[in-house]
């Protein structure tokens, strides 16, 4: 942002040079960047951070400088113009155009500016078109507000009508660019058809040209959010819309529109005619409370300032105090003050960041050893030695993700409307959900891999997931989860090539690794469908009987979506809850000198029968003898019907106080193998 040093001198009363400006300025936080001399004149160039739209003009810039240097504004007071033909501006959708002013200019002389004009516009990087033009773009650097003129005469009806653009509606704008319009886009229109982009850029058949007489002035108050999105969705970028989407005063239009006018009947000799102000929704000021703004102040910073001094520095800054001074009422040029730490803020800033000491500050819980640090410890220990690599990724995802991957349970509230966190200003362009699942954060991370010839992936994220909560005030749904991805084959170490290609058990099997890493030695697999894996191939995970997520094969829709030519696996797990649950007690137990006793056993029944339903039909049972129940293959196919297919399962016999024979083993398989059939109706295949 540059600002003129003697521009500022027009608006406030200062005794500092320009390098003591500067100075000032970075002081309290808005950084000068540099100084750059411009005939008689210095041009400091300000870098703002987007909070900051007061400050993209002269007049924020004098705000604060009457804050440091306790001085007064320079501005002229206007009386309120006399209201006229209510039928010359007509506010289609009060949503989008919270406020219209326009007032006609009568008996223009079109031509150039004044030197004066031309060279305050040329120090800050504006070139000089004419007159009218020109005092707009002025009034804007200099107050803050972006207006519009119209040459009156090719307005069709003579009047404005503000609305909703219809689809495929079309406009050439003053860059002489023909720009199609949809229905989320505002246009401000004659009363047959558009004659400009509301907040972003003019049309060309309605400028102003030498011949123009009479100029219908806009300025106007539109939604931010709106200008943002137009401005993106058509490319187009103008200082008018950098000001509006971050934010503009819309008690500050007339003060604006009477500057304007002032100037364009002094400089091309208008006349003053009708002047209409359509206000249908009134700005109702922030209130921010803070029961001791002092106390507040010093706990936050670290500061001792009396109420008094606080409550001088946030007037000058006009944000007004109650009587009791525990409300506060954010001006109307100050979309930034919303809680009690922004008014700290406003305090620190002006009263020296310098000041602040070096102090450490109480801990409250955050930042403290949380007791879950050790088990998290030895999960990523446990994962690191099965070869699998940390990531960490972005918490933002893009809205295309909204719906496509199943969420851990209890995370969605399905009852709202709004399921996600949707961000206001994306940090990242496009990426507006704080992301629900880390899912596409980390498969993005594989196909950047994939893109590096690294095809053998084992990589796996700690980190947190977010949902809407119901309430107006109501925090997000956070919650920590472990997520991991395998992909690829197996590399033994010192070999360049795969042993053998990984599969769905190697994902399981460093899930059940990682949940015993934290105490979890009793987790279940059930099959389950999930929307973001393949069918047939995925299973819920349960801990003590609660589903706390899922593992599986990606859905080939999704892994076609991101290339993947692979199988991908993948698990997701509410850690979070996992950690809340008692951890298993690690017991010592001496191993048995007795031999085990396996039989493998191939069972035969219906191809809906899980290993899981096998095993704990084993289980039940209770047997003392019958230690252990294993996986060990599956066949489906050739000899066997369509809706059969055989487990092969290992079941092992032990005893801690002899060595078993034959007989006692034979006898407690067959008990088994009976209740088997009994219960699943399953049987031996010989």
């Amino acid at each position: 942002m540059n600002i003129s040093y003697n521009w500022l001198k027009d608006l406030i009363d200062i005794e500092m040079s320009a390098d003591e400006v500067a100075a000032q300025l970075t002081r309290v936080g808005l950084a000068v960047e540099g100084i750059h001399p411009h005939g008689d004149d210095f041009v400091l160039d300000i870098d703002l951070t987007s909070n900051r739209s007061d400050c993209l003009s002269h007049l924020g810039i004098a705000r604060e400088l009457q804050v440091i240097n306790n001085s007064k504004l320079i501005i002229n007071n206007y009386d309120a113009p006399s209201p006229g033909d209510p039928n010359l501006v007509n506010i289609l959708d009060a949503n989008l155009c919270n406020r219209f002013t326009a007032r006609i200019i009568r008996n223009v002389k079109i031509g150039p500016s004044p030197q004066w004009l031309v060279n305050r516009l040329e120090a800050i990087g504006e070139r000089s078109i004419n007159n009218v033009a020109d005092i707009t773009n002025y009034v804007m650097h200099e107050l803050g507000q972006p207006m519009h003129s119209f040459d009156l005469d090719k307005l069709s009806g003579g009047r404005i009508v503000v609305r909703k653009a219809t689809p495929g509606e079309k406009i050439t704008t003053l860059d002489e660019v023909d720009r199609v319009l949809d229905e989320t886009m505002l246009a401000i229109c004659d009363a047959e058809k558009p004659v400009a982009i509301g907040g972003v850029m003019g049309g060309l058949d309605s400028s102003i040209t030498d011949s123009t007489v009479s100029v219908l002035l806009e300025v106007a108050y539109f939604k931010r959010e709106n200008i943002r999105a137009t401005s993106r969705t058509l490319g187009l970028g103008t200082e008018a819309s950098y000001r509006f989407e971050r934010g503009v005063d819309i008690e500050n239009l007339i003060t604006a529109s009477n500057r304007a006018t002032e100037l364009i009947c002094e400089l091309a000799g208008g006349k003053a005619d009708d002047f209409v102000d359509v206000y249908p929704n009134k700005f109702v000021a922030n209130q921010v409370a803070s029961a001791d703004i002092s106390a507040s102040v010093k706990r936050l910073t670290g500061l001792s300032f009396e109420t008094g001094e606080c409550v001088r520095i946030l007037t000058a800054l006009g944000i007004t105090a109650s009587d009791d001074r525990k409300t506060f009422s954010s001006p109307t040029w100050r979309h930034d003050i919303a809680i009690e730490e922004d008014l700290v803020e406003e305090v620190a800033r002006h009263a020296g960041y310098e000041n602040i000491a070096n102090e450490l500050p109480p801990a409250y819980g955050a930042g403290e050893y949380q007791k879950t640090e050790p088990r998290k410890k030895r999960l990523r220990e446990n994962l690191a030695d099965m070869g699998f690599d940390e990531a960490i990724t972005y918490s933002f995802i893009d809205t295309r993700q909204d719906g496509v991957f199943e969420n851990i349970p209890g995370l969605l509230n399905e009852k709202l409307e709004d399921k996600y966190i949707t961000l206001q200003d994306s940090v990242i362009d496009g990426a507006l959900r704080m992301r629900p699942s880390i899912l596409p954060g980390l498969l993005d991370a594989v196909r950047l891999n994939l893109n590096f010839q690294r095809r053998d992936l084992k990589l796996f994220e700690i980190g947190k997931v977010f949902a809407a909560q119901t309430g107006e005030y109501e925090l997000p749904n956070e919650r920590e989860i472990l997520t991991l991805v395998v992909i690829g084959g197996e590399i033994s170490e010192g070999k360049a090539v795969t042993v053998r290609e990984l599969d769905l058990y190697d994902a399981k099997g460093a899930l059940e690794a990682a949940l015993e890493a934290v105490g979890v030695s009793n987790a279940d697999f059930t099959a389950a469908e999930a929307k973001h894996l393949r069918k047939g191939q995925t299973a819920a995970v349960l801990v003590e009987g609660s589903r706390v997520g899922y593992i599986g094969r990606l859905s080939d829709d999704i892994a076609a979506g991101y290339k993947f030519k692979q199988p991908v696996y993948v698990a997701e797990v509410d850690l979070q809850a996992i950690l809340d649950m008692e951890s298993t007690p690690i017991a010592y137990r001496p191993l048995s000198k007795y031999p085990a006793v396996t039989r493998d056993v191939s069972l035969l029944g219906d191809r809906n029968i899980s290993f899981a339903a096998t095993r704990q039909a084993v289980t039940e049972q209770n047997f003392e003898l019958c230690r252990n129940v294993s996986f060990v293959d599956v066949y489906e196919g050739k000899g066997l019907q369509d809706n059969e297919r055989s487990i092969t399962i290992r079941l092992e016999y032990r005893s801690d106080e002899r060595t078993l024979i034959e007989d006692e083993v034979e006898a407690l398989h067959k008990q088994i193998l009976s209740h088997l059939e009994q219960k699943l109706a399953i049987k031996p295949r010989f």
